[in-house]
């Protein structure tokens, strides 16, 4: 999963998405990047949620012949209102913005969050790319969703938010939880 200003890793060897890859990088264009609730990464087209985060190819590599290691950056989120499958199996559809998140200071109760993610950028500086900003709720719920090993649809149920003190305040709920639970 992508979340806004987050990054992402991506290894590309099908045929499908290095095409894709070139003409983001050629054209300065976006991609989209959904979590898949059918099917599977590779091989025939899988079937996406409805939202997901916008991607631009931020770093690029091509170790070898074939195959394209790239780091794409989150930018906005999308729901998408139409889906077609090419035939090379390349998704494509027409899509709207998500409005950017109510922001606002982190609220007191998430304190424990602003310092959990200064513990992650201490330990681990690479983890987070800057530039941080600890006193926004909305970065401070984007990376923690992204960080935290969360289920795929937790993840997703806190991408589709768009309240960011909110968002905070479920991940507070999620950190309070007793382990194994």
């Amino acid at each position: 999963m992508l979340f806004p200003g987050g990054r992402l890793p991506l290894r590309i060897f099908e045929q499908r998405y290095l095409g894709m890859a070139k003409v983001c990088l050629k054209d300065n264009v976006t991609f989209g990047v959904c979590l898949i609730r059918e099917g599977r990464e590779v091989g025939e087209p899988a079937v996406p949620v409805e939202v997901g985060t916008l991607a631009r190819i931020a770093e690029w590599d091509m170790p070898q012949l074939g195959v394209l290691q790239v780091v794409a950056r989150g930018e906005g989120r999308f729901r998408i209102l139409e889906r077609r499958v090419q035939p090379d199996g390349l998704a494509r559809g027409r899509v709207e913005a998500i409005a950017d998140d109510r922001d606002g200071p982190v609220p007191a109760g998430a304190a424990r969050c602003v310092r959990l993610l200064e513990r992650v950028i201490q330990e681990t500086p690479d983890a987070i790319a800057a530039p941080h900003r600890l006193d926004s709720a909305s970065w401070v719920g984007m990376r923690l969703a992204e960080l935290l090993p969360l289920a795929p649809e937790s993840k997703q149920e806190l991408l589709e938010m768009t309240d960011a003190a909110a968002r905070l305040d479920r991940l507070s709920g999620l950190l309070s939880r007793p382990q194994g639970v």
